[in-house]
């Protein structure tokens, strides 16, 4: 497993080892240990995985969760995305910055997105399946949704025409009019 850096501090990009045949292959997608060699994991622990398959054009996102927020270990198993991290934890250094890339079944990388991001993602390919390791159960009613093109984060979407979007995400209110975490160093 590679790391790459990426542009903000926590968020950590893999690229895992696949090993082929003319039959397919075999991506080990987690080991705690080559994880937690990279900060991952550490004080934190997997309690969810979640699955997703969308087609060309959805726009999923900028999701996080207020008061239980989510770490997620993201990749995708089949198709192309764009997938996106922010920093929504007022008083962070980092503050409204955001760093994307490509993720896709060929590419075999996988994204970290700790605590206090918001996260997001548009699929590029005819259909995407997605999948995610969370660090914090599912809450519905701890659930935030931040506007995907708030000018006030700028994300630089690699948009052919209007995204597809739920009716959650059309509703989503600007980062200056969402209630986020605060950060602690």
């Amino acid at each position: 497993m590679k790391s790459i850096p990426t542009t903000l501090p926590g968020v950590l990009l893999f690229e895992l080892a696949a090993f082929g045949d003319d039959r397919g292959r075999l991506i080990e997608t987690y080991r705690r240990e080559r994880y937690l060699a990279h900060g991952v994991g550490t004080n934190l622990e997997f309690v969810q995985d979640n699955f997703s398959s969308s087609i060309k054009g959805t726009l999923r996102g900028l999701h996080h969760q207020l008061t239980r927020p989510q770490g997620k270990l993201v990749h995708v198993t089949r198709g192309e995305v764009f997938d996106v991290a922010v920093d929504i934890r007022r008083g962070s250094p980092t503050f409204k910055q955001w760093f994307g890339t490509r993720l896709s079944g060929d590419n075999h990388r996988q994204m970290w997105i700790p605590p206090g991001f918001a996260h997001g993602f548009l699929v590029l390919s005819d259909q995407a399946d997605f999948a995610y390791k969370c660090t914090a159960v599912y809450d519905g009613q701890d659930d935030r949704s931040i506007q995907w093109n708030d000018p006030e984060i700028g994300i630089e979407w690699p948009l052919e025409g209007v995204p597809l979007l739920s009716p959650r995400d059309q509703a989503a209110k600007p980062l200056r009019d969402s209630e986020l975490p605060v950060y602690t160093p």
